[in-house]
């Protein structure tokens, strides 16, 4: 009985530590935002991320938030900046967002590298589902995109 409680310790520590690295993600708010090398704005400005870019949130410390963008490039950038609605940006030229999710399905649109879709929901299989700005959604590729 003591081994088998031994046991659960490890395997316990081991689902809390898988759950801590589930990735977040957020997305730019409705202005631009100054990303800088370290939480303050006394560090030294980085970037100006437009409005709606989706970001992986790193750590969050304080008022401030690690985020690591597209490009893997880690910065801080105010939290109260981050919106919780979700983007994602395409990654390649001409993604197909289809009217399901199937390689079979027709193509609703394509959407060229660097295009922001409004993250709608996970579809499982490796899909995405999506909407573009003018209304048009779809389902896409989640190996396509980025920021889901």
């Amino acid at each position: 009985m003591k081994f088998a409680r031994l046991l659960m310790v490890p395997m316990l520590l081991l689902s809390v530590a898988g759950a801590a690295h589930a990735l977040e993600f957020r997305s730019v708010g409705a202005a631009p935002a100054v990303l800088y090398d370290a939480p303050s704005v006394k560090g030294r400005k980085v970037f100006v991320a437009p409005r709606g870019m989706p970001v992986e949130v790193v750590l969050t410390y304080g008022e401030w938030t690690k985020v690591r963008d597209a490009a893997g490039d880690l910065s801080w950038v105010d939290s109260k900046l981050l919106s919780t609605k979700r983007n994602v940006v395409v990654t390649m030229a001409n993604a197909k967002v289809r009217e399901a999710a199937s390689d079979a399905a027709a193509v609703t649109f394509t959407a060229d590298k660097g295009v922001l879709l409004e993250y709608v929901e996970p579809v499982g299989g490796g899909w995405v589902k999506v909407r573009h700005r003018d209304g048009q959604g779809g389902y896409v590729r989640a190996s396509e995109v980025w920021g889901e």
